[in-house]
C-alpha cells in the first residue's frame, strides 16, 4: 500500500483531505462568547418556530384535502374549495390543448385570463417548459419520469455521503431522508406543478456536483444539466444557479463559472422573449397581481417548507423546529458540501420571509428535498456548537505551584 503512495501521492493528498473533512469541526475556531450568542439565537429560533403558524389561519393544508375555511387564491378572493386543484386544472388544460397541437402562447393568456388568474406582469405566466414536456410524455411517461427523478436522487446522495465519508448508519439515515423528501415528487396529482420538478432537479444537481479536494476541477457537467432544466421549468432555480456560480468563483473553477454565467445568460435571454410573446396578449383592463412581497417572516418561511413537503402530516410544534434544524444541520456535515446546503436552505428561507402570499406555499417544494438530510447531521452540529460555546469552561486548570 505504501508503494501506491509513493507513486500517486494525489490520492494521499486526497485522503488527507477527505479525512480531515469528515472530522471537522466547523466551530472550532468560534470563541466562546460567539458560540453562546449562536447557540442562544438557535434556542430562541427553535423555540419561536414551535409556536408561529405554518398554514393560513382557519385553514388545513391544501395538500391535505379541502380547507377547513375560505382560502382566497391569486384572483379568486374566498375560494371555499382547495386553492392548489385550480391551478392544476389550470396547468392540465394548458397540457391537454398542447397535446391536441395548439402553440402555448396562442391560448395561455386567454386561458388564464378566463379563470380569473392575473396575467400582469407576465412572471404570473408560468415558463412554456414543463407543459410541453408533460404533453410530450403524457401520463406513463410522467410517472416514469417522476419515478427515474425520485431514484436518480436517492442513488446520487447515496453515493456521495459514501464518498464524503460519512458512517454507515448515518448514511443509511440520511439517505433515508433524502427519500421522504424527494417521494413527494411520486403523488401523481400534482404533476403539473413546476416547482416539484424544479425541486427535485435541485436536489440531484447538488447531489450530483462534485469539488475537487484542493478545491479545484471536480466533475459538475451532470449538475449543471439537471439545474439548467430546473431553471427552465421554473425561474425560482436561479438562486441555486447563481449559489452554484458564486462557489465556482469562490474556488476559482473558472471554467465551471463561466458555464454557470452563460447558463444565466441565455436564462434571461429565453425569459425576455417569454415576457415579450405574453404581453402580445395583456390588455389594459387586466388587472395586475396582488403583491408577491408580503414580508410573512418566520411563517413565510417554515409554512412554504412545511406545506410544500411531507413535514405537513406532522403537527406544527414539531414541523417548523424540524425545518430549522435541516438548515442548522447541514453545518454538520462536512466540508463545502455541508456549508453550501446550510447556505442553499437558509437563503431560500430568508427569501420565503421577504416574498410570497399564503397561497404561494407551494414555493417550499424548490428546496425542501435538497434540505431533509440536514436534520441527520444537526446533532453533530448542535454538539460542536456546544463544545465551542463551554470551551473555556473545560479548559484545563493552570498546574499549582
Amino acid at each position: 500500500m505504501g508503494v501506491h503512495v509513493l507513486e500517486f501521492p494525489e490520492l494521499a493528498e486526497d485522503k488527507r483531505v477527505l479525512a480531515g473533512a469528515v472530522n471537522a469541526n466547523r466551530f472550532a475556531g468560534w470563541s466562546p462568547l460567539l458560540a453562546r450568542i449562536a447557540l442562544a439565537g438557535l434556542a430562541a429560533l427553535l423555540l419561536a418556530s414551535a409556536l408561529v403558524p405554518v398554514s393560513k389561519p382557519s385553514s388545513r393544508s391544501p395538500w391535505l384535502g379541502p380547507v377547513e375555511g375560505p382560502m382566497a387564491t391569486a384572483g379568486k378572493a374566498g375560494a371555499a374549495d382547495e386553492p392548489y386543484d385550480e391551478d392544476i386544472a389550470l396547468y392540465e388544460e394548458a397540457i391537454d390543448r398542447l397535446g391536441k397541437g395548439e402553440n402555448y402562447y396562442d391560448f395561455i393568456v386567454p386561458l388564464q385570463r378566463a379563470r380569473d388568474y392575473p396575467v400582469n406582469p407576465g412572471l404570473a405566466v408560468r415558463l412554456p417548459t414543463l407543459a410541453y414536456l408533460d404533453a410530450w410524455l403524457g401520463t406513463p411517461g410522467q410517472i416514469v419520469a417522476a419515478l427515474a427523478l425520485m431514484l436518480g436522487i436517492v442513488a446520487a446522495w447515496w453515493r456521495r455521503f459514501g464518498e464524503e465519508g460519512v458512517s454507515p448508519r448515518l448514511r443509511r439515515l440520511a439517505t433515508a431522508t433524502v427519500f421522504v423528501g424527494a417521494s413527494l415528487g411520486l403523488n401523481r396529482h400534482y404533476f403539473p406543478l413546476h416547482e416539484l420538478w424544479a425541486g427535485g432537479l435541485i436536489a440531484l444537481s447538488f447531489g450530483l456536483h462534485r469539488i475537487g479536494a484542493n478545491g479545484r476541477g471536480g466533475k459538475w457537467s451532470a449538475a449543471f444539466c439537471a439545474a439548467a432544466l430546473a431553471l427552465a421549468i421554473r425561474e425560482h432555480a436561479l438562486p441555486f444557479v447563481l449559489l452554484m456560480a458564486a462557489t465556482a468563483l469562490w474556488y476559482r473553477n473558472w471554467r465551471e463559472a463561466a458555464a454557470w454565467a452563460a447558463l444565466v445568460t441565455v436564462f434571461f435571454a429565453a425569459l425576455s422573449v417569454h415576457l415579450s410573446l405574453v404581453s402580445r396578449d395583456v390588455l389594459p383592463s387586466d388587472p395586475h397581481s396582488a403583491p408577491w412581497l408580503v414580508v410573512r417572516g418566520l411563517s413565510g418561511w417554515l409554512g412554504n417548507v412545511v406545506q410544500a413537503s411531507n413535514l405537513r402530516w406532522l403537527p406544527h410544534f414539531l414541523a417548523g423546529p424540524a425545518v430549522v434544524l435541516m438548515t442548522f444541520g447541514w453545518l454538520g456535515f462536512k466540508g463545502r458540501a455541508g456549508l453550501f446546503g446550510f447556505l442553499l436552505s437558509a437563503g431560500y428561507g430568508l427569501a420565503f420571509m421577504l416574498a410570497g402570499r399564503w397561497d404561494n406555499f407551494y414555493w417550499g417544494a424548490m428546496i425542501a428535498p435538497a434540505m431533509f438530510a440536514g436534520i441527520v447531521f444537526a446533532p453533530r452540529a448542535l454538539s460542536q456548537l456546544a463544545a465551542a460555546a463551554l470551551s473555556r469552561a473545560r479548559a484545563p486548570a493552570p498546574p499549582s505551584n
